[in-house]
């Protein structure tokens, strides 16, 4: 199902076409994120990627995930959005492209920050080394909670040349009134 669009992103249109997300990050999904993130249980991530085949599927020409830092890549020893990537890739029968997309900059876990500054968090902290002049880009994520990495992934995206960028993310953390 598409994200609903909220009023920020009315008000202030982000720089992606659109995303899809088929789970919402709530109990028990987000314990099945965790365990993929932070316990190496990567069967969840083929269990994330046939949810998100089970629903609305985008078209594109390229499937790209959201890099990790060096350091968190390291310290995790795989990247989740990779994992999910895969098993997509290969079903779609698209090029899968992990290396041309890098997170350049040492940024704080958005989840250890405040709504408000996560934008701030990942400004400029990605590059990429690939002409993609003309090309609809699918990126793959785990979670998207503010799209502040997402909107940062699709602005570098489009600086190279991307004609559209379509988040495909497993789960949506909505914001809630407390």
């Amino acid at each position: 199902m598409p994200a609903p669009c909220c009023g920020t992103c009315l008000k202030t249109p982000p720089a992606f076409d659109a995303t899809l997300v088929p789970l919402r990050y709530a109990f028990p999904i987000d314990r099945l994120v965790r365990n993929l993130k932070f316990r190496s249980r990567l069967a969840s991530a083929d269990f994330f990627a046939e949810q998100m085949l089970a629903a609305a599927r985008p078209a594109g020409s390229l499937i790209m995930p959201v890099p990790l830092s060096r350091q968190h890549l390291r310290e995790r020893g795989f990247n989740q959005a990779l994992e999910i990537a895969r098993p997509l890739a290969r079903t779609l029968g698209l090029p899968l492209d992990s290396t041309s997309l890098i997170r350049s900059k040492e940024t704080l876990p958005q989840s250890k920050l405040p709504w408000r500054a996560r934008k701030g968090n990942v400004r400029n902290a990605f590059e990429c080394n690939r002409d993609l002049t003309g090309e609809t880009v699918i990126v793959i994520d785990d979670v998207m909670t503010t799209g502040a990495t997402l909107d940062a992934v699709a602005r570098t995206l489009k600086d190279h040349g991307a004609a559209r960028v379509i988040n495909w993310i497993a789960t949506r953390a909505l914001k809630t009134a407390i």
